[in-house]
């Protein structure tokens, strides 16, 4: 249970970066309005046509009588607004971090920087850097998905539906959006999705206690936006603990690969807290 708090002051201690470091905060402001201006548009939009997607979805329920199609539809509404909510979290941090890409990889080496040791660089171009930005959280955006739709079924359970199932989408969203947000380092250390994942999931309290009262943060729009640039150092912080750079290992050991990041030897397997990884 240790693990809740620390993650939760990794956030804390994010905030407190930007804060300490005004110009930084000030430029990671501009990508989450670009993005809350869009998104404020699709979410208007949807909240005009929502009852008419609902009762286009039911017409078996056409003929009910009052009130029980009001109640049925408006339960449906309820839902359908709490499904885009749950993807709407994940996705506004992953079109944020799109639009502002180089800005926030500059911001992730200056507390790398201010933190000593290595500073990480990925040696990518721009562009292949954004692909491979926009391919990742395309892939998280299609799992965050598959449980929403999930999740959502289970909310026509009585009880469960109600209380358990509100507290696992929060836990849901809160681990991908912490993946999403310390990617911006681990990405920058080579570490893929495809290990990051299995990273985060060893702690996976750690994880929690970042994202899940991010999550709740966020669904105030106008928060995520001031909080964003807080956010990214917060997970650079934390990926040098998941990392072991944390711990004061700046310089690479023998057979370390590229940045410092280990190598497992063949036929072995890579020393605790570092992700092996093709090369």
């Amino acid at each position: 249970m240790r693990d809740l708090g620390v993650g939760f002051g990794y956030l804390v201690k994010g905030q407190r970066w930007v804060g300490a470091h005004g110009r930084w905060f000030g430029f990671g402001l501009l990508p989450g309005l670009v993005t809350l201006v869009l998104y404020a548009a699709a979410l208007i939009g949807l909240s005009y046509g929502a009852d008419d997607l609902i009762s286009w979805a039911t017409p078996f329920a056409d003929d009910w009588s009052s009130p029980w199609q009001g109640l049925f539809r408006g339960f449906l509404t309820a839902l359908f607004f709490a499904l885009v909510l749950f993807v709407a979290v994940i996705a506004f941090t992953a079109v944020t971090l799109l639009v502002g890409q180089p800005f926030y990889e500059s911001l992730s080496e200056a507390v790398d920087r201010s933190e000593g040791g290595d500073v990480p660089e990925s040696g990518l171009p721009l562009l292949r850097e954004l692909w491979i930005s926009a391919r990742d959280s395309l892939r998280i955006l299609g799992r965050v998905v598959l449980y929403g739709v999930l999740l959502f079924a289970l909310g026509f359970i009585p009880v469960v539906g109600q209380t358990v199932v509100p507290v696992l989408g929060f836990c849901v969203s809160g681990f991908f959006l912490t993946e999403e947000l310390t990617a911006v380092a681990l990405q920058r250390r080579g570490i893929e999705l495809a290990q990051r994942l299995p990273l985060l999931r060893r702690r996976r309290l750690l994880t929690l206690g970042f994202g899940v009262p991010l999550t709740l943060a966020f669904l105030v729009p106008f928060v995520a936006v001031f909080l964003m640039p807080g956010a990214v150092a917060g997970a650079t912080l934390m990926a040098r603990d998941l990392t072991g750079a944390g711990s004061g290992a700046g310089d690479a050991e023998p057979g370390s690969g590229p940045a410092g990041r280990t190598v497992p030897a063949p036929g072995g397997s890579a020393p605790a807290g570092d992700v092996p990884r093709e090369w």
